[in-house]
């Protein structure tokens, strides 16, 4: 009986020695569930996926389950990236407001520029003495490239026409006022050449000697030493106008201005896009030219 009542008390003790661990065991922390749940799902993915785990349903990473500070620091991170992103929007738009004054301030520079070009188009020409007068019946004279020796070529005329198949010619107020653009440059007063022939082109706009005048405008510009202001004119031209009389000539000599600006490579696109364009009725002045030219510039 005693023996049965130790035995009773050691079973009892052992059971009380033990019920805290085993409660302890009952009751796990949520991490030791996850990590549990973690490898009994890894076994079924052995099981299921021998060769590998596909990459949508790759596991469980082993880091430990998010915790408030963790969220805090990934709420706080998304709001520094939206706030990032405001700011670019906003700067962004800053920008294209910018843009949008600057485009509105250049226009208005522009208009007044073309204001005040055309107050000096419309003044008398004081270099042009007033008792000289245009040949009556001048022959046309091809062009040639520029230095160092390069006749003077823009002499209003008939071109292949016989003078006496076009006396309306002598007359033509258009055909004097271009001749006397061209007296100027051929003297070497480029000044008073430029506004002759921009007041030309003002006032016959659709003259067949435009396309002469804007050409020889750019090449006043080019032989007074402005290639930049040269290149935008003589490039204005062959836009204006492709199929204009002059208007290969002005592709050629825009390449002359870009050399002049240290742009050998540009100078080899126009010369490339005249021979593209004017292939088939390139003048024989350019056609003669226009090898040198690219030797020149070192064209592919």
């Amino acid at each position: 009986m005693r023996f049965r009542s130790a035995l009773s008390i050691t079973a009892l003790a052992t059971a009380l020695a033990l019920t805290p661990a085993a409660a302890q065991r009952r009751q796990p922390t949520p991490e030791q569930r996850i990590d549990r749940l973690e490898k009994q799902v890894r076994q079924v993915q052995r099981q299921v996926f021998p060769k590998g785990q596909p990459a949508d349903t790759a596991g469980f990473s082993d880091d430990p389950a998010a915790t408030q500070e963790s969220v805090s620091n990934i709420n706080s991170r998304l709001d520094a990236v939206e706030r990032q992103l405001t700011e670019i929007l906003r700067t962004s738009e800053e920008n294209g407001n910018r843009v949008a004054v600057m485009e509105a301030e250049l226009a208005r520079l522009r208009a007044d520029q073309d204001r005040r070009i055309r107050a000096l188009e419309t003044a008398p020409v004081t270099d042009q003495p007033a008792s000289e007068e245009p040949a009556a019946e001048p022959e046309e004279q091809t062009e040639a490239p520029p230095p160092p020796s390069r006749p003077k070529v823009e002499r209003a005329a008939a071109d292949t026409v016989p003078a006496e198949l076009v006396p309306a010619s002598v007359n033509d107020p258009a055909e004097a006022a271009y001749d006397q653009g061209f007296q100027l440059w051929n003297s070497g007063k480029y000044d008073a050449a430029i506004k002759s022939l921009q007041a030309f082109t003002k006032k016959y706009p659709d003259h067949r000697r435009t396309s002469w005048a804007y050409n020889l405008a750019g090449r006043a510009m080019l032989d007074k030493g402005q290639p930049r202001a040269a290149a935008e004119a003589l490039l204005a031209n062959y836009r204006r106008d492709p199929k204009g009389e002059r208007a290969q000539d002005s592709l050629f000599y825009l390449g002359q201005a870009l050399m002049k600006l240290g742009q050998p490579s540009q100078a080899c696109k126009a010369y490339a896009e005249l021979e593209e364009v004017y292939a088939g009725n390139l003048r024989a002045p350019l056609k003669s030219a226009l090898p040198g030219a690219k030797a020149k510039a070192k064209c592919g």
